[in-house]
């Protein structure tokens, strides 16, 4: 068990970057399992809710290459500010969101909490998908496939297959930029875990990049406990590290309740274990949860299987 730090929930209902609808009612699916269960987490620890930009979804999606990424932007500048004033007051922010495209903004928020001397931003994405498209790579223009390539800053232009218009390149751009003046994470100070549905695009970049991938066969082989081990051992030379975890890492036997499962995931046991014993490390400074959907779920099954897992987790600051 960690040092004692105080737990913060950070809500961002959002589900503008998704292709399925449901995902912004994740966090409240999770609530709903925890009165369930009969626990009192929620009333334990301080929690605030970020506006989304939900409306949007009622309106025209803007660019076909970057969909709703003009919300995005002004979500990334409120959830970046409610992350760093979490960290700067000694908090443990656990950021509950719905689809994945905001989790950029959570990085650059853990980077705007920090200080800016001899920081380096470790990323353990735990994942079935890479999300390292571009406005330039994307096959479905949803912003949710891109939250990595905004935190390295990455345009992968070698691989390109769209002609992008000039406004959203300069909106893609202003994303990219915040948090810092150039990219908030390093290739070589990321780590995927579970990732298994990946574009031509992704692949030629996870190749050339030498991204670091723990598959779910090498969990299965070495077991949770190595695969943590290893995983800290190669971030070793970051300072403080942040931590993804979408639900669809699990398999889709497990994560019906979600937009995009994926055969041969990890399981909610591995899930479980393999969090719990990341976030032991004091380097581990916030934790993002996305893409329950309880839409597309039976008896609220995701959602009990994520609050069981967070309060594991939770357990490890008490």
């Amino acid at each position: 068990m960690r040092s004692v730090k105080k737990v913060k929930f950070i809500e961002i209902k959002s589900e503008i970057g998704a292709g399925t609808r449901g995902a912004s009612l994740g966090p409240d699916a999770i609530k709903i399992a925890a009165l369930d269960m009969v626990s009192n987490i929620f009333n334990e620890h301080e929690s605030v809710e970020v506006k989304n930009e939900n409306q949007m979804l009622f309106g025209p999606p803007g660019s076909i290459f970057a969909r709703r990424i003009k919300g995005l932007i002004a979500i990334y500048e409120r959830l970046s500010g409610e992350v760093a004033k979490a960290i700067k007051g000694n908090f443990f922010p656990i950021v509950l969101a719905g689809d994945h495209s905001t989790a950029a903004g959570t990085i650059a928020g853990v980077r705007l909490g920090l200080p800016p001397k001899n920081t380096r931003i470790g990323v353990i994405w735990i994942d079935a998908h890479a999300d390292l498209h571009s406005p330039y790579t994307t096959p479905s223009g949803n912003m949710h496939g891109m939250p990595l390539a905004v935190a390295l800053g990455e345009d992968n232009k070698s691989n390109q297959i769209n002609k992008v218009d000039k406004e959203t390149i300069d909106l893609w751009n202003k994303l990219k930029s915040i948090g810092g003046n150039g990219a908030n994470v390093r290739y070589e100070d990321l780590v995927y875990i579970a990732v298994r549905d990946v574009e031509p695009e992704e692949t030629a970049l996870i190749r050339s990049k030498k991204i670091k991938l723990f598959s779910t066969d090498e969990i299965r082989l070495n077991g949770v406990e190595r695969i943590a081990r290893d995983t800290l051992a190669y971030l070793k030379a970051c300072s403080h590290i942040y931590i993804s975890f979408d639900v669809d890492s699990m398999d889709s036997n497990i994560s019906r309740g979600t937009g995009t499962p994926v055969p041969h995931g990890i399981t909610e046991k591995e899930a479980g274990s393999l969090l719990v014993r990341l976030v032991q490390n004091e380097k581990v400074v916030c934790l993002e949860v996305t893409e329950v959907n309880p839409t597309l779920d039976k008896e609220n099954l995701m959602a009990e299987n994520t609050f069981e897992i967070l309060q594991k987790v939770i357990g490890q600051f008490t």
